[in-house]
């Protein structure tokens, strides 16, 4: 069973309120979001989700974090019956097009013409089918990077449905690494890996963070991408910098267009040159590069 926490505010307050959830549970694996209720009468939600046992520690953190900043708004509560809402909320959506790219379902192969680059994600229990902004702000990096510069190997971390290590195997044969936190994503990652046809070349590992020898086994690398959250983004500067290697690149994304001055500086204090950042509905892609 999951339960469903909720605010009822304005869209601004809204964004507010979102913004702090992330700063407060960002690092944590529970989904974050706001919806449109009202166009006309300005009513929005924002909204944290969690299983059954998880409410009370969070229902206590949500408290505090409402009384301190949104004191005069309450906390409303639902519980979600047991559907896959991620299959059942992406049922029909269209292909989604980032460059040269066309992210799309099985129901929609059809749609892939001679000049695009097709990748088939169906909906399923990993994070990225390319219809939320971070993915496709990614996809549309990727090519830039991958079309001005050589890469010789890439790695994708926080993988979730394996969209972009795709990305980059189907753009360039040269070997990607892709890891995930949560062994679900990854088998997702793998599965998905050989329904776009690749049989070789992308290693998928689940691997928290940067502990596991993986990494070193597999890297330095030419092109890192990280589509996560702003906050473990920030944690993470000084070790994702150590495995980039020499006139390499980074891509980031899962980032707040508010939070993106934190996230540079942290990536500005490992020496890496901010190159371009894509917004896309409330979210920000950023390209860095580290000299040669």
């Amino acid at each position: 069973m999951d339960i469903r926490l909720y605010l009822t505010t304005t869209e601004k307050r809204a964004g507010e309120v979102l913004d702090l959830m992330t700063e407060v549970f960002g690092e944590e694996d529970l989904a974050i979001a706001t919806t449109e209720i009202d166009e006309k009468r300005d009513i929005w939600e924002a909204s944290i989700y969690m299983m059954l046992d998880e409410e009370d520690d969070i229902r206590s953190r949500l408290d505090a974090m409402v009384a301190a900043s949104f004191a005069d708004l309450s906390i409303m509560r639902e519980v979600i019956p047991d559907i896959d809402w991620v299959a059942k909320s992406l049922e029909g959506l269209k292909p989604v097009r980032a460059g040269r790219f066309l992210v799309h379902g099985s129901h929609d192969r059809d749609k892939v013409s001679i000049n695009d680059i097709g990748i088939e994600i169906d909906a399923g229990q990993a994070f990225g089918t390319g219809h939320h902004g971070t993915t496709a702000g990614c996809l549309e990096v990727i090519e830039t990077v991958m079309r001005a510069r050589t890469v010789r190997n890439a790695l994708d971390l926080g993988t979730g449905s394996g969209v972009l290590a795709i990305a980059v195997r189907k753009l360039r044969h040269i070997p990607v690494l892709a890891t995930d936190i949560d062994p679900i994503a990854t088998r997702v990652a793998r599965e998905n890996v050989r329904r776009n046809g690749i049989a070789n070349g992308i290693t998928v590992e689940t691997a928290p963070g940067f502990h596991s020898d993986a990494f070193r086994r597999h890297g330095p690398f030419d092109l890192i991408i990280a589509n996560i959250l702003a906050r473990p983004l920030i944690k993470m500067a000084p070790q994702l910098a150590t495995h980039l290697a020499p006139g390499g690149s980074v891509i980031l994304s899962g980032i707040l267009a508010a939070q993106r001055w934190k996230v540079l500086a942290a990536y500005n204090g490992e020496h890496l040159r901010h190159v371009r950042t894509i917004w896309r509905n409330g979210w920000v892609t950023i390209h860095l590069d580290r000299a040669g």
